[in-house]
């Protein structure tokens, strides 16, 4: 076995973490007879010689070494191979054009050179998949398929063998790999497409095995999406129930292996738990294979999930919840009934389904609103309806002890930045101490003293506590004083404060004390900047001697962040800042933009005097100022309005600016601090259409401008019969994605409105 490894010259090539002079340890783990060196093996693979899917010559030198151990059949738990080898060579190139079109001096070439070369030696070796797919292993039968479909150079020789061995496959999964692989063949190859999608056709109609019609079903929507049934709907609802009434007995609990350190091992145990007591926990893979092909299809899409949240089977209900997750983001639609029957899911004994809920209705913000009573019920009672849920709590969700401290999930501000957003060398001035802003790393705001928090860890109460405060419902104001009096504080919830209105101003108080209590350490902008954003939130202004401490004693370590944090809760306090003003001052001269704008923003604020506050936001408009600076000073002049008109002319200039949100921010505080939208306007009707990400702050001027932006209307009428959501991403989405689209709906209608009525 192994045969050549040591001719190779392995400490000459290299994977992701240097030499690979450790490879044929790798190897060698595959072939193991110990579960746990294979595992671990196994893990190295995929961390070094194939990190994140990259492909090196180390890669490549493994190739005839892998294939070994596939066709051995006394090397144990050969499937996890198959599925290297298919993740290896799987990654194409559309046409050999794709690799001539790069430079051989291109730092891409070499990449792109070796996943064609990845692809040709094992589809070169593929030949070795074909008699797997009767290998005793079930698990490597379940490979072979998805092997065959990818990676053999002979696809109407795999698409004859494929359907052959479905008419002996007695495996339910792996059935249903079979029919997956047919489907990934049509995809590749046009010229078996039609032959194909006939024949899924037939499968959907004509097998006996229920799951087997909905897979063929979900394959033939995905190789032919716009020939979808039109009664697809409850051609699926009536699968999903015979799926169900067939199912006989659960999934067994667990794989039996012990606990893993390896990623590998992790992921494997998370499957696992998730599968546990489920007699059908595939059905979810397929129907998310029919939901990519409805795609657009929202109200289709909408009725297969409402079917699935009626069902008696807790696992289609988690399911639908997950996929409404996908489609929620993606998708404008009518969702209050989903949400009102995700709602009702919090209150079911099966834990998964509970947090499945409470991570769904956490993002929603405005349209959780028809899961309010849920919520609430949820926060007055335990689990699944029992006992009181907040006493001064010892117990963690399920009554359970939890230790103390327990660490939370990390924050859930926006995903990764999109390429096409600002990026200054500044931090956004609008994002430093915001709901949206980085607030640190992961980990709840502790206190003291006390016991364990019922608000903290994923019990679902600290969800369901963010998604009903989310939603503007007052019901969470006295649930987020008891959280405030507990030992550590989910900080989301403190940035969700700012949608509860006058009622949020009983928690002053509580804020003020936690923030009297944070050290003023290098810690201090974590622990600081979300009690200071809450305080804005609920107009604190008693607070002002607390947040004068944090503002004139922060360390050096992000000690501008805090500081600009500090200044924008003492202009939110306005004249009731008053005695802040020497402080305040004294930062007009400072050298960050957006402390200094910030100081100024905050002198206006409270003493309503501009004869300091616009010289030292004028200072970072001028020739030399980088674009984040511009952005800040833009900003402090937009929000002091009309009484900044004097300054118009040091804006002007950015209107021209290379920098995209220069323009945007120039343009907006132009148009407030003028009144007139004729310079304004063009530019930020350009910046719409230029970037996606620039139109929740045009919509918000444009709906100030009213009759004034009625140039704009065309542009907002298109917007509002937009179906997908404006900031939709593939594969990414961040926490507040689908409140800042329905933010933007709401601020198109609003510019309508004043467009069409002619002011207020």
């Amino acid at each position: 076995m192994l045969t050549g490894i040591e001719e190779v010259d392995w400490a000459s090539l290299g994977h992701a973490y240097g030499p690979a002079d450790d490879v044929p340890e790798l190897l060698r783990g595959l072939a193991s007879g110990d579960p746990a060196e294979r595992e671990a093996a196994l893990d190295g693979m995929y961390g070094s010689v194939h990190h994140q899917g990259d492909v090196y010559d180390s890669t490549l030198a493994c190739i005839p070494f892998l294939l070994e151990l596939v066709a051995d059949p006394g090397v144990q738990e050969r499937g996890c191979i198959v599925e290297l080898l298919t993740s290896i060579g799987g990654i194409e190139l559309d046409d050999d054009e794709e690799l001539d079109a790069f430079d051989p001096e291109d730092e891409e070439f070499i990449p792109a050179a070796n996943y064609a070369m990845a692809a040709a030696a094992i589809a070169a070796g593929a030949d070795v998949f074909l008699g797997l797919v009767s290998d005793p292993d079930p698990e490597v039968r379940l490979a072979a398929p998805c092997a065959l479909a990818s990676l053999h150079p002979e696809p109407a020789r795999v698409l004859t063998l494929l359907r052959e061995r479905l008419t002996v496959e007695r495996d339910t999964e792996v059935r249903l790999a079979l029919v997956a692989a047919l489907g990934r063949i049509a995809l590749r190859h046009a010229s078996l497409r039609a032959e194909t999608v006939d024949w899924l056709d037939w499968l959907a109609r004509a097998a006996q095995d229920p799951g087997l019609r909905l897979a063929a079903l979900a394959q033939r929507a995905r190789c032919a999406p716009g020939d979808i049934p039109d009664d697809v709907v409850p051609w699926v609802t009536g699968l999903l129930e015979e799926i169900r009434a067939n199912a006989r007995q659960a999934a067994a609990p667990g794989g039996g292996r012990t606990a893993s350190p390896t990623l590998i091992g992790q992921v494997r145990e998370l499957l696992e738990e998730h599968a546990a007591g489920r007699p059908a926990p595939w059905t979810e893979e397929l129907l998310r294979t029919l939901h990519a092909a409805l795609d657009d299809r929202v109200d289709d899409r909408i009725a297969l999930i409402l079917a699935q949240l009626r069902s008696p089977d807790w696992g289609q209900r988690s399911d639908a919840i997950w996929l409404c997750g996908g489609l929620i983001r993606v998708w404008r639609g009518r969702y209050e009934e989903v949400v009102r029957l995700v709602g009702e899911q919090l209150h079911d004994s099966e834990p998964r389904l509970r947090e499945a809920a409470t991570t769904f209705l956490e993002r929603l913000f405005e349209l959780g609103s028809p899961a309010a009573d849920a919520l609430a019920a949820r926060l007055a009672t335990g689990p699944a309806g029992g006992s009181r849920a907040y006493g001064r709590g010892r117990t963690g969700g399920t009554g359970a002890p939890r230790p103390y401290g327990t660490a939370l999930v990390g924050p859930t501000g926006p995903g990764p930045a999109d390429p096409d957003s600002y990026s200054g060398s500044a931090p956004d001035p609008g994002l430093t101490s915001g709901p949206d802003a980085d607030p640190g790393p992961p980990g709840p705001l502790g206190r003291t003293g006390g016991g364990p928090s019922p608000f903290v860890g994923r019990s679902g109460r600290d969800g369901a506590l963010l998604a009903l405060a989310r939603a503007g419902d007052p019901r969470a104001v006295p649930l987020l004083a008891r959280a405030l009096e507990e030992p550590e504080v989910r900080r989301e919830l403190l940035y969700a404060m700012d949608g509860l209105g006058p009622s949020a101003s009983m928690l002053a108080p509580l804020l003020r004390r936690r923030l009297a209590e944070v050290a003023l350490d290098e810690r201090l902008y974590d622990g600081a900047a979300p009690l200071l954003y809450a305080l804005a939130a609920v107009r604190g202004s008693q607070a002002v001697p607390e947040v004068l401490r944090v503002l004139c004693g922060a360390p050096e370590n992000r000690r501008d962040w805090v500081r600009e944090a500090a200044l924008r809760t003492l202009a939110a306090f306005g004249p009731a800042a008053r005695e802040a003003v020497p402080d305040i001052r004294r930062l007009l001269d400072a050298g960050s933009a957006t402390v200094a704008t910030a100081a100024a923003r905050a002198l206006w604020a409270a003493e309503g005097d501009l004869a300091e506050a616009l010289p030292a936001v004028e200072r970072w408009l001028r020739p030399g100022a980088t674009g984040a600076d511009r952005c800040a000073a833009a900003q402090a002049l937009g929000e002091i309005g009309p009484a900044a008109a004097s300054s118009a002319a040091f804006l002007r200039p950015g209107l021209a600016s290379r920098d995209l949100w220069v323009r945007v921010q120039c343009a907006a505080a132009l148009w407030r601090v003028s009144g007139d939208a004729t310079e304004a306007l063009p530019v930020l009707l350009a910046a719409w259409e230029e970037n996606r990400h620039t139109r929740v702050d045009v919509a918000e001027c444009l709906a100030e401008m009213g009759p004034a932006a009625k140039d704009a209307q065309l542009v907002i009428l298109t917007e509002l019969t937009r179906r997908r959501r404006h900031n939709a991403r593939e594969g990414a989405s961040g926490s507040h994605d689908i409140h800042q689209d329905e933010k933007l709906l709401t601020l198109c209608r609003a510019a309508l409105a004043r467009m069409e009525r002619g002011g207020y």
